[in-house]
């Protein structure tokens, strides 16, 4: 029932900048936290931002000063603005509730940093 589509990935270079899109749909949208998390190869998937229900906001220390996340509940869309991309970046990027809900992972967004 609840999909989450992510999408805005790509391939940039160290220092660029990319804005992530996670539209949202199949379940009320407005009333639970959203959270942007990332696994690269061979690591454990990673929460790297949230976006409470009254939009507070938390993010990584990892990535702290860098990334930043907002959500438009109109447009059920959650966005993660991440700026000054580093090769450490890479990763597929997803959208879920946080906490997680194991049932609604879905495809992640490609993000790879490279020169």
């Amino acid at each position: 029932q609840v999909q989450f589509v992510e999408s805005g990935g790509g391939l940039v270079q160290p220092g660029g900048s990319l804005r992530l899109s996670c539209a949202a749909s199949g379940s009320i949208f407005s009333i639970y936290a959203m959270g942007w998390y990332r696994q690269a190869p061979g690591k454990q998937r990673e929460l790297v931002a949230v976006v409470s229900y009254d939009l507070t906001v938390n993010i990584a220390d990892s990535v702290k000063g860098r990334f930043g996340i907002s959500r438009d509940n109109a447009k059920n869309t959650v966005y993660l603005q991440i700026n000054s991309l580093k090769p450490e970046d890479t990763a597929v990027y997803y959208c879920n509730r946080a906490p997680a809900v194991t049932d609604y992972w879905g495809q992640g967004t490609q993000v790879t940093v490279s020169s």
